[in-house]
């Protein structure tokens, strides 16, 4: 079973219409296989969008345990707020008042109350699925608002995505990465086999590029490079395609710009859907993502 991350160093450079593609490539590729898709973008997953998927699980996901306040035993002495550092407790017309938002789940106001009038809960922080798509099953997730441990979510939906892949004995996960350099990106990249680092031709896109490489190679990732819509500025490209060079990066493919893609998405349609290899001659952006998965499936499989 081999694990592809699809990756980007900032929103918006087409990673997740890319993996919208391979996962119709995917399905037609291996047909006595089946691909299973985890869309890692926890704090803004927009892969569903595209797949369509019907949801026949969901699951709470708990972040971080947070104080809450009994009121009925608290005496209002005020001890729990001046060692709260992160501001989360207040006085308000006498009473202690605890904003769950702003709790870090410290612990220290529950150590200190006298009274033990505050205690530490488990707070849901957002919820997981599992989704079935034409394509395949698809986990995914949905952080709640203001919420933390997306790094934790992440791995949660990896850790089902690979019991699904064992338990159907598939040959393959697609994971749709969230953007950046952030936590939720370090838990997508551990232990997967490549990652595709698809940026943009854009001062934006080569240096958040570069420090995506870069946090990449740290951790000893294989990784190949996509540059999407490269002929919107043929001279950031060529910058590149130079930092390729002298970092040992193959650049795997190059996408043009197309408004066929604009539509088609606009549409909530995927670009490449499995079986309509007819739409690969007519979107000019599809024939070079198709040529991008050969390339990288051989990688994969060689």
């Amino acid at each position: 079973m081999k694990e592809l991350l699809v990756i980007s160093g900032k929103g918006g450079t087409g990673k997740t219409t890319i993996v919208g593609a391979f996962a119709g490539l995917a399905k037609d590729s291996f047909p006595c296989k089946t691909t299973v898709l985890v869309d890692c973008d926890v704090d803004a997953a927009d892969l569903h969008l595209i797949l369509k998927p019907n949801v026949r699980e969901t699951n709470e996901f708990f972040g971080l345990r947070r104080a809450t306040l009994d009121s009925a035993k608290c005496n209002n002495c005020g001890a729990c707020r001046k060692v709260c550092r992160f501001d989360a407790i207040a006085e308000h017309e006498g009473h202690i008042k605890i904003e769950s938002i702003s709790c870090e789940g410290c612990a220290v106001c529950f150590h200190i109350c006298p009274n033990q009038a505050i205690s530490m809960k488990d707070v849901i922080a957002g919820r997981w699925f599992v989704s079935d798509t034409v394509y395949g099953p698809l986990v995914h997730a949905k952080l709640g608002v203001a919420e933390e441990n997306s790094g934790k979510l992440v791995m949660e939906v990896r850790r089902e995505a690979r019991r699904i892949a064992e338990t159907l004995e598939s040959s393959l996960i697609i994971c749709d990465g969230p953007p950046g350099i952030g936590c939720p990106v370090i838990s997508s990249m551990s232990d997967v086999d490549l990652a595709l680092i698809v940026t943009e031709p854009t001062v934006a896109g080569i240096h958040d590029m570069e420090r995506l490489y870069t946090l990449a190679d740290g951790f000893g990732v294989e990784v190949v490079l996509c540059i999407n819509k490269y002929d919107l500025d043929y001279r950031i490209s060529a910058d590149i395609e130079e930092f390729c060079r002298t970092h040992n990066i193959d650049v795997a493919g190059r996408v043009p710009f197309d408004e066929e893609v604009v539509k088609t998405l606009a549409r909530g349609e995927p670009i490449i859907s499995p079986g309509h290899t007819s739409r690969v001659s007519q979107i000019t952006a599809a024939k070079a993502i198709e040529q991008l998965w050969a390339e990288i499936s051989s990688r994969l499989f060689v």
